[in-house]
């Protein structure tokens, strides 16, 4: 094989700073556009994003020489920009802190891409899978790095 070839998923959220509604359907479509806008220009697949008015999820398939840390921080860091620069102006918006990213099998992805793009469904059905969907608490654990 001449270069590398890998299959590898990941299923990342986030949420708003202390899960203040700012996503609203409008809103949501500009910053999934800048999400995948960011994840193109990182190398990173884009298969599915979804959420609600208070967190995102995303899965993508990524190179094996993108860091989940620096992807996460850099489509954070530039639907944070567009959000406080041209579409919420005159209000502060900020991501929370923190993110969850868990491992992909292939097998898998399907099942993960129609969990993240029925999101809204999912969420007033009270219909939430706890492996794709931590809790604060859960998200508050400290890191196994």
């Amino acid at each position: 094989m001449r270069s590398p070839w890998t299959q590898l998923y990941l299923h990342f959220t986030w949420a708003t700073w202390d899960r203040y509604p700012f996503l609203t359907a409008p809103v949501r479509t500009r910053v999934y556009q800048c999400i995948q806008a960011e994840c193109g220009r990182m190398g990173a697949e884009v298969i599915a994003i979804g959420g609600i008015k208070d967190h995102v999820h995303l899965l993508v398939r990524v190179p094996a020489t993108l860091a989940p840390a620096n992807l996460a921080k850099q489509v954070k860091g530039a639907s944070s920009h567009l959000m406080n620069h041209e579409i919420a102006r005159g209000e502060t918006f900020k991501w929370q802190g923190g993110y969850g990213v868990f491992s992909v099998s292939k097998s898998d992805v399907p099942r993960i891409r129609d969990y993240v793009l029925r999101q809204e469904q999912h969420h007033r059905e009270k219909r939430l899978d706890p492996e794709l969907e931590p809790t604060m608490s859960e998200a508050a654990r400290p890191s196994m790095h």
